[in-house]
């Protein structure tokens, strides 16, 4: 459904059930499984779909491991189910990932550990050896009945150096476990939300759309246009993250203080040898404050974080000069031989964690678990189910909680789970992906490479951009085909250059961007949007001058004024 008739359908039915008030991971997934359940849902968001937080995690689908020394069992066994479930309902985006904890003591961390898990003290400290082995045995035993991956296992410091000769030598051992990474969270995002729609005619999204409260009750703003909707919702569900409070207070909720977001910056990085010592390897380590940072192989750059600093705004989080000092510092600990030119540094992303509202003094002591609370109605608005909390690899499990809170609260009952339900192009993934990579390019007359990037991209929803491409024409500069962004601005609910290149591909994140490339994509945009000359410069301003403020990416042509900051699509 396209956004006029979504806009058409909204204003003939005003009276919804559920009003899902938030686009990104979490609000997605409680969505979907209202959806699910036939239940007439509506999602909005005021900006795009998993734009926000969900547009910056690590790309690390785990467990959680340095949380189980916040005593944080439940979450950690929780999240490795999860964890193992998405590799199960989404193989074409998440995969396992060898991962690495170079140890430089051993006896560290026992006793201040201790004292932390009982709340004694919040001074993080180093880990060493057998405090490591004891979290490594703990997260085996999990996953002991399900095992999917190999179990940990110990190298000492010759065998380490051996195997990643540029790691510090000081280093006196290493463990190896396996955890899991995400290559398009935004595409898997998306295509839930496709799936969604797909399995409930009664089901409705909407991005760039606002909502506030007036003396008549709730009214939906279509911020492209200005156009406002009443709406009629029996319960509202609030999953705006670190906007929860401020989306409470837009809302009319009477509700207290929820959120203290911690904010998380991240470089990506195009350095061969960095990338090369890394060995397909994530290196999970410690930087010399203590702060756990991490560094992986991402789509052939190395993605580098994060920072943890508590934010007021997060509306106006980047990643600022220090957070990337310290990022490339904490990569000299580890890796001392190995420089980063800034050049070579062809994206940063900044997002906030919303975390429950905390007076700790430590932000790596807060919670990172997830729960919900209800927020009784007032005078003429309905009650709000808020999501506080949550990490990304356990959208899943907290969108069917709040769900099921939702369901009882309608006086409904459940249908169906999603636990076993695959999702987007990992529905009926290939035992041998080459077998159908070589289908696929025979039946669509393509190069038997071109198919094998389309499965990359897309797993099995491949097909349906082989189907539809209007060109083959490749666009300037790029690994991409033409058709493949117009399917998307066609389809996907693409309403601005960001969408396309910040979240329905990897092409910025990559440092793939280049003037040719995003005058042709804009070109296309144009053309379906029907904007004028005025109108799509001032896109191409507007998305240039994001880039260049949000993620350290600018070109000769772009203005360096800061009151331009504030682009047309965030």
């Amino acid at each position: 459904m396209n956004r006029n008739d979504t806009l058409a359908a909204l204003r003939e039915r005003p009276d919804i059930a559920v009003l899902v008030i938030g686009g990104g991971i979490n609000g997605i997934s409680v969505f979907r499984e209202l959806a699910l359940q036939g239940v007439d849902v509506v999602l909005a968001d005021k900006g795009d779909y998993c734009g926000g937080a969900s547009a910056a995690l690590s790309r690390m689908v785990h467990g959680g491991l340095r949380y189980l020394e916040n005593g944080e069992f439940k979450l950690v066994r929780e999240s490795l189910a999860e964890r193992d479930r998405l590799l199960k309902n989404a193989p074409h985006y998440v995969a396992p990932l060898p991962t690495t904890v170079p140890i430089f003591d051993i006896f560290s961390g026992i006793a201040n550990g201790a004292v932390r898990f009982l709340g004694l003290t919040r001074r993080p400290s180093r880990r060493g050896a057998l405090v490591i082995k004891a979290g490594l045995t703990l997260y085996d035993l999990f996953t002991a009945a399900r095992r999917l991956m190999p179990r940990h296992r110990f190298r000492g410091r010759g065998k380490t150096l051996q195997t990643w000769p540029a790691t510090n030598p000081s280093i006196r051992s290493s463990a190896t476990y396996y955890d899991a990474w995400v290559s398009h969270p935004e595409r898997l995002g998306l295509e839930m939300l496709i799936d969604a729609m797909a399995g409930s005619v009664s089901a409705l999204a909407l991005n760039y759309a606002s909502v506030g409260s007036t003396e008549a009750g709730l009214v939906l703003t279509d911020t492209l246009t200005g156009e406002t909707l009443p709406l009629r919702p029996q319960l509202v569900v609030n999953a705006t993250g670190g906007w929860i409070d401020l989306t409470n207070k837009a809302i009319g909720a009477a509700a207290p203080r929820m959120i203290g977001g911690t904010k998380g910056s991240h470089l990506i990085v195009d350095n061969r040898e960095l990338h090369a010592a890394l060995g397909g390897h994530m290196v999970y380590y410690e930087n010399e404050d203590g702060r756990i940072c991490i560094l992986f192989p991402y789509l052939g750059k190395v993605l580098i974080g994060s920072t943890d600093i508590r934010v007021d705004d997060p509306g106006k989080v980047r990643c600022e000069d220090d957070e990337r000092a310290y990022i490339l510092q904490s990569l000299a600990f580890v890796f001392p031989s190995i420089a980063i030119a800034e050049n070579e540094i062809v994206f940063r992303f900044s997002g906030v964690r919303p975390l429950p509202a905390s007076s700790d003094s430590f932000t790596g002591r807060i919670p990172r678990d997830h729960f919900c609370e209800f927020v009784e109605p007032v005078s003429h608005l309905p009650a709000t189910l808020c999501m506080i909390g949550g990490k990304w690899t356990t959208f899943r499990s907290f969108g069917a909680m709040a769900a099921d809170m939702a369901l009882e609260r309608l006086g409904l009952t459940r249908k169906t789970s999603t636990e076993d339900l695959a999702i987007g192009g990992g529905r009926n993934f290939p035992a041998d992906p080459e077998n159908w990579c070589t289908a696929l390019a025979t039946k669509y007359e393509l190069s038997i490479e071109r198919a094998r990037v389309l499965f990359e991209r897309y797993g099995t929803s491949a097909e349906n951009f082989a189907a539809h491409f209007t060109t083959r024409e490749m666009l300037p500069q790029s690994e991409y085909f033409a058709g493949e962004l117009h399917f998307m601005i066609e389809r996907e609910q693409v309403e601005c250059l960001a969408d396309l290149f910040l979240r329905r591909t990897t092409i910025a994140i990559t440092g793939g961007l280049n003037l040719a490339l995003i005058d042709a994509a804009l070109a296309l945009l144009a053309a379906h949007k029907g904007w004028d000359t005025a109108r799509t410069d001032a896109e191409r301003t507007a998305f240039l001058t994001l880039l260049e403020y949000q993620h350290g990416v600018s070109f000769s042509d772009i203005s360096k004024a800061n009151d331009k900051r504030s682009a047309l699509c965030a």
